[in-house]
């Protein structure tokens, strides 16, 4: 299998400081391609710097909402920038988060809608992380995002509902380990209607490993392989076709080239 995490922080610790074991782990596991995932400027130039080391390694380069209070006008001039590497391809994660507040909701709806601009100007999808704001982010998207390429909700933990709301707007939705939790049934009936051309999958490491293994605390590529057994079963399609099928959506949606065989 050729599958794409295509949500990690592996510039994040543990990961970073033992990058290349990490990712020989994840071939091995059959998950050969990553989308490393800026949270900020500094964290947005270590993801492309890792993305130009690995062949299968490509960025994202945004602004959390956590951080949105830090970004002056300059962060954003040079967040377009960055993004012009030809490892970068898409912006984010940007959106909006209401459960921890950690930035004020004026910049974050600043930040956010820059983002959605940037994303229109340079033709790159976005990678959306929203968190106790699932109307106020619709409703950004209903103002801002008509030019934007591609959009797909990160780390999905929404209603069946809410999910067709967002298929509704021709989004995609991206499923982690979340879905194999004992506690997150809504989640799993979510990703039921979610036909594969619009799914992807990711880890959103190194935070929540999937059952059987969440007891480790660190996440990393490599136990995605888990997520995609349970959908495949969840969605009652062999592995091998389902694998094939997200990882094609997943490298249309952000226009990557073929795998390079080993």
């Amino acid at each position: 299998m050729d599958l794409i995490d295509t949500h990690c922080h592996l510039t994040f610790e543990p990961l970073e400081a033992d990058i290349d074991t990490v990712i020989q782990r994840s071939k091995a596991a059959g998950v050969t391609s990553w989308i490393t995932i800026g949270t900020n400027l500094p964290d947005s130039k270590k993801a492309v710097e890792f993305a130009g080391r690995f062949d299968n390694m490509y960025a994202a380069v945004g602004i959390h909402p956590h951080d949105a209070k830090d970004a002056a006008p300059g962060t954003l001039t040079q967040l377009r920038d960055l993004a012009q590497n030809v490892k970068v391809v898409a912006i984010g994660e940007t959106g909006l988060d209401f459960h921890y507040n950690f930035s004020n909701q004026p910049d974050q709806f600043r930040v956010f809608a820059a983002q959605l601009h940037l994303a229109a100007e340079l033709n790159l999808p976005v990678i959306i992380h929203s968190r106790n704001a699932f109307d106020e982010t619709m409703d950004i998207l209903g103002r801002f995002a008509e030019p934007v390429k591609n959009i797909v909700f990160h780390c999905f933990s929404g209603s069946p509902e809410q999910a067709k709301q967002v298929l509704d707007r021709g989004c995609f939705i991206s499923f982690t380990g979340v879905v194999t939790f004992k506690n997150a049934d809504r989640t799993r009936e979510a990703a039921k209607v979610v036909p594969l051309d619009r799914l992807m999958l990711e880890t959103d490491c190194p935070y929540m490993s999937p059952e059987p293994v969440r007891k480790q605390k660190t996440n990393e590529p490599a136990l995605m392989i888990h997520t995609a057994k349970f959908l495949a079963d969840l969605k009652k399609i062999p592995l091998e076709e389902f694998a094939a099928a997200v990882a094609a959506t997943s490298k249309a949606f952000f226009s990557l080239p073929p795998v390079p065989i080993a």
